[in-house]
Parts: C-alpha cells; structure tokens; sequence
C-alpha cells in the first residue's frame, strides 16, 4: 500500500474515532457498541506502530477522550456531599468503630449504625421549600453540582409536593439514581453499563428525553434541614417513606460487629438476585448527635464508612513487570496481564505495590496469576500458581534506577526507625516523570481544580511542550490549543475561564496543591492557619527557613515528618524557583478561619492526659469550633494547659507553671465552656 493510502486509511479511522468519542462523552449517546469501539481503536494503534510517521503529532494513544461541554448551571451544594472512606473486611469494619468509640470516648457503649445498600447509581439532591421541590442539583464534584432539577421531576415517585404539618421550612433530600438491570437491558444498546445509562439520562438536555428512561431512585439522607426536628437517621429514613420516598427495603438498624457481619453477609448472599448493582453496604452512626460530635475530615464524614463486599477474582498470566514514578518519587511496580473480565471490567495491568510484596510472593514475568479488583476498583496480583511456573523462569530484579535514570532510594521510616517498603526517587522536579505527576495533581479538583485539564489533557500539552512545569498552566498558547484535533472553539474558550478562575485560590489550597510529600489536606489547612498569608508563607524560600520549620513543632497535628518533609522540599532550589514562578501568576488568599469567634477566639490550648467525658481529637475539634487553636508543645504562645485525669505529662505541666500557663482539670475545662 502507497504512504499516501495509508495516511488516508488513518485519517478516516481517526475522524471516526473522533466522532465517537464526541458522541460518548458529550452527547451521552455512544454510537457503537464498546467492542466495535474498541476494535477502531486498535487498528489506528496498530497503524502507528506500524508506521510511526503517521503519529509524530497527535497520536490516538495521547488523544484527549472530547472536548468538554457545559450543559448546565453549576450550583454550590449547601453541604458538600462528601465522598465515604472504605473498609473491605471485617477488621476494617472492627477498626473503624474501634476510631468512632476512641474518638467519643464510648469504649463500653455498643453503638447502633443505620445501614443502607451501596448501590451504583448517580447521586443527586433534592431541596424542598415549605414543601415544595425547588432545587435539583448532580453531586458534581461534592461542592459544586449541575442543575438537574427538571431532569429529576421527570423520574417516577420523587415527589413535587409534600404535604406534613411538621415539615421542616427547609428540606434537602439526598438519593442514589439508577436504571435496573431488567430495564437496563433495552438500552444496553445505547449504553456500557446501567451507571452510565442513567449518568447520561440524567445529563440530557432536553428533559423530554430524560423522561423516555425508565429512571428509578432510593432516598438515603440529607443535607440542610431547617428546622431541624430529627435525632436519629433511621428516624429520618422513616420519615422519608412517609413523605412518599421510595426508601430501600434492605436498610436496618444493627448494632455491634455480630450483627454487622450478619447483615452484610445476608445482602451479599443476595447480591446478583437484586434489580440493581451494589457494590456493598454504608454503615452510618444512628445518633444524629453522635454524627455532629464526630464531624468530617477533609473528604469524607468520620461517622460512616461503605463496607465493600469480597472482591471478584480472576486468573491470568503476566507478560511483563514495569514501574511507574509517583509525584513523591515513589516507584511502583505493575504487572502487564493477558487481559482478563474482572467484575464486569476488562483489566491488562494489576499493582504489585512494592519491592517487598514482590519478594513476599516471588512474582515473576511468565507466571500465572490470581487476580482480585480491591473493593472493586483497584487491580491486584493475590497469588502465584507456582505449579504451572516454567522451568526456565528468573526471579525478577527490582531496578536501582528511576526511569529518568536516578538513583532510587531507600528511606528510614521516622516513626519506626525502618525502611519505608516504598522506593523513591529524590530528584523531584528534575525528574521528568515527578514532574509529570505533580503536574496532574495540581490540576486535580483537590487542589486548582480545573475543569477541562483532566490527566488525559495533561499528557498530550506534556508531550507537545504546551506544559512542563506548574506556571505553565497560566501561560498556555490557546492559539497552538484550537489548532488540535478535538479542541474546538468552545472547548478552548471553557478551558481557558476554567484557567483563569482557578487563579484566585486560598492559600492552604494552594500549600496542598504544590505537593509536599506528607502535606495532605488537613496539614495543608493547619500551615495555612500558621502562616496566614502567601508572604508569610514565603519565608520558606529563604535560608532562614530553619526558624519557622522549629516554630511549626508547636502546632498540633504537625510533627517530625511533616517538618523533615517541608525542609527537603524546600532546601531544594529547583522546588523553590517553580514555586516562586507559581506565586506570581496567582491570586493567593489569605487564610480565613473558619470560627473567628468564640469563647476561644485568639486562644491557644494544649491537652495532656487522657480525659473521662471526651476524647483528645473531640477536645481538638470542640475548641476549634470555639475559635481555639491547638497546640502541640508548650510554649509562651500558649494560653490554657488542660490536664486530664489520666497519665498528663508532669513534663508539660512543669514548663506551664513556669511559663505562667493557666492550667485547667478537665472538670474546670468543661466549666469553662459550659458543656
């Protein structure tokens, strides 16, 4: 065949893909089935390799999936529907009560949990005002979701009008939307799998559409309630099927780890026979008080948790074994399989975590594998045959080398004084596939949260040199942009505002962002109460720096590791010069507490000791609710000393006395904020 027939062949191929793609992730109504999808794609890859000239420029394999579209007016939720931690088997599920009993300091108190069917579905929320539905939005990305409301009102049984002398003057309802199987399989046609159908259903423009899908829902919890007249959520659940919810038959109060396991056994048992996918089961603390006391986290609500069934499992051979460098330099080991269904899933790669796990199983390229997707979602290498391993077989090597061809390292754990099983590379920034990554973080919703500059988007501006390190993102050629395959004029011109919105951002947002090994969320937040602004923030940079690491030893939540972490990062003059050329295309807010007032506004406290009504971590929160920060050590920036009852440490007490500290029992403590 002539080059020119061949460049022809290609570009019909990839138009077509281009279509499909289009049709897939914009329209909501795929053109062909995955299989055929699949098979187009796999003959332009085969092209390419064959004749690499065909993809010096825009290879399918770094091909962004479709431009993004905005269907609709995002609405901030006025809760954020958080997403939920998960636990796989029962020590997890024996762990995570063992977390809520330590932190309410309940040891003894069997709690009851209400529980409810994970079902794979669509989120969604629905406000009511004196009865009357007004709100509908997507979960979005949990702080923002899409106005859906007449797309909602077309789904059967979610009522329009609730009618209840005692009705809250304000009620959000939260329910999980899905298509059954059974229904499911008249449009399969049109759609993977029944979460997709009813994603896409409920994204239709035109709501006329929506109502042809035999949409379905079960209400589960809420958000805001106004006046608030409920104190369990079993209670609440029951409400809801009064008001005409539909409410899933499968929910029920247990109480202890016996009757978890019981329950969750019997559900499981039943799984395939059941109208709709789950995935497990969410176990939520009953006491609505409780659930205020116990709070959230950063993602996720402490007082439930999604216990997951058993993972599937599969058989297949590995036919090679590759590493991947993480943002922090960590050097992950993945196994390349014959590809295998996996619940449903077609998987080709499975993690084999680390260089001990290797060892620990003695996994080789050739052998033949049991596979199991970990609640689900993440691909796993569970066992070798050794049976049927060949004799010619060789133990595989872990590589001294990162990709980028530095050396790998090994790190002495702080906490245990042994090596981490993780291997790193230490060159950050100077290593193209960190930098890579890192670069696909501060993109992520946890951190700039760009709407349009996903990973797949990250990779292509990556290979084409529109983006090699973070300030580059605010420097994009939007010229070089709408000249590629897919990027059309609209798609330019969303990414461009989403760019520019996420150029104004708070700044413990932006101490998360930029990727410090150890610096999650919840450090992020307590540096940014520290540091209070950018300014601040950037005498990091300077050779002074080990003053302010020595002052952060007093904040409470941050210790040696975090410290050690901040110090390497920043004695780094790569690391600094990337962030200071961030810096300057940003509009970097100041750090704005959450409770300025309080009875302990502009009050430093610090606990030792155990205490009899409370945990340490709900003293923590409870002060800072009332406007307190918690410190780590005792120090003259601290105001009060409480002292529990049991073990304080005479060390601390000593130093407070010294220091002219007041000091507070814990009866005194409780006194003093009249709890």
């Amino acid at each position: 065949m002539k080059k020119q027939d061949i460049q022809k062949k290609y570009d019909n191929k990839k138009k077509l893909l281009l279509k499909y793609n289009h049709h897939y992730f914009n329209l909501d109504s795929p053109l062909v089935t995955d299989s055929k999808y699949d098979q187009i794609k796999n003959e332009i890859i085969k092209l390419e390799n064959d004749f690499p000239y065909l993809a010096r420029k825009n290879s399918i394999q770094d091909q962004v999936g479709a431009p993004v579209t905005k269907k609709f007016k995002k609405i901030k939720h006025s809760i954020p529907m958080l997403s939920l931690s998960n636990t796989f088997d029962v020590k997890g599920m024996e762990d995570f009560i063992s977390k809520i009993s330590n932190y309410l300091n309940t040891k003894n108190k069997n709690l009851s949990f209400s529980s409810e069917l994970k079902i794979d579905g669509i989120s969604a929320s629905l406000t009511y005002e004196n009865g009357i539905l007004v709100k509908g939005l997507s979960r979005g990305d949990g702080i923002t979701g899409e106005d859906i409301l007449e797309n909602l009102k077309t789904i059967k049984n979610i009522p329009k009008k609730i009618i209840d002398k005692n009705l809250p003057n304000v009620l959000e309802v939260r329910c999980e939307v899905y298509i059954g199987k059974k229904d499911f399989k008249k449009l399969k046609k049109s759609f993977a799998n029944p979460r997709n159908a009813a994603g896409g259903s409920l994204r239709q423009k035109d709501s006329r559409e929506t109502k042809k899908i035999p949409l379905n829902y079960f209400a589960y919890g809420f958000g805001v309630i106004k006046p608030m007249f409920y104190k369990t959520q079993s209670e609440f659940i029951s409400k809801l099927k009064n008001w005409g919810f539909n409410v899933n038959p499968y929910n029920k109060l247990v109480s202890g780890i016996e009757e978890i396991e019981k329950h969750h056994k019997n559900v499981e048992s039943i799984r395939s026979s059941l109208d709709y996918d789950i995935d497990g089961i969410v176990y939520k603390i009953d006491d609505l008080n409780l659930q205020r006391r116990l709070g959230s986290t950063s993602n996720s609500p402490r007082w439930a948790t999604a216990y997951k069934f058993s993972s599937e499992k599969a058989i297949s051979t590995i036919k090679n074994i590759l590493i991947q460098v993480g943002r922090t330099g960590a050097i992950t080991p993945v196994a390349k399989i014959e590809p295998v269904t996996v619940g449903g899933v077609v998987v080709s790669n499975a993690t084999l975590h680390n260089k001990d796990e290797i060892d620990r199983k003695d996994i080789r390229v050739g052998d033949t594998i049991v596979i199991q997707r970990a609640g689900d979602v993440i691909p796993q290498v569970v066992s070798v045959d050794l049976n049927k391993r060949g004799k010619n077989s060789k133990k595989y090597i872990f590589p001294s080398k990162c990709l980028c061809g530095g050396k790998i390292h090994t790190e002495i754990n702080l906490s245990t004084n042994k090596e981490d099983a993780v291997r790193r590379c230490i060159k950050g920034y100077d290593c193209s596939f960190i930098a890579k990554e890192k670069l696909k973080h501060i993109v992520s919703k946890e951190a700039f949260n760009i709407d349009g500059l996903g990973k797949k988007v990250v990779e292509q501006f990556w290979e084409l040199n529109l983006i090699k390190s973070p300030s580059d993102i605010f420097e994009l050629n939007f010229d070089k942009i709408s000249q590629l395959e897919g990027w059309g004029d609209l798609s330019v011109k969303n990414l461009k505002n989403a760019i520019n919105q996420a150029k104004n951002i708070s700044l413990n947002r932006f101490i998360f962002s930029i990727g410090i090994r150890h610096i999650g969320q919840e450090n992020a937040k307590i540096l940014g109460s520290f540091f209070k602004s950018i300014e601040q923030f950037s005498n990091m940079f300077k050779s002074n720096r080990d003053e302010v690491l020595r002052n952060l030893s007093d904040l409470d939540g941050i210790g040696e590791t975090q410290i050690v972490s901040l110090k390497n990062f920043f004695k780094n003059k790569r690391n600094i010069e990337i962030v200071k050329n961030l810096i300057a295309k940003l509009n970097i807010k100041d750090f704005k507490d959450t409770n300025k007032k309080g009875k302990l506004s502009n009050t430093n406290v610090m606990f030792t000791g155990s205490f009899k009504k409370i945990s340490r971590s709900e003293a923590k929160t409870l002060t800072e609710n009332l406007g307190g920060k918690v410190l780590g050590s005792v120090s003259k920036k601290l105001n009060i000393l409480v002292v529990g009852d049991s073990k304080p440490t005479k060390k601390k007490i000593d130093k407070a006395k010294e220091l002219n500290v007041k000091i507070y029992s814990e009866t005194e403590w409780y006194n003093l904020l009249n709890i």
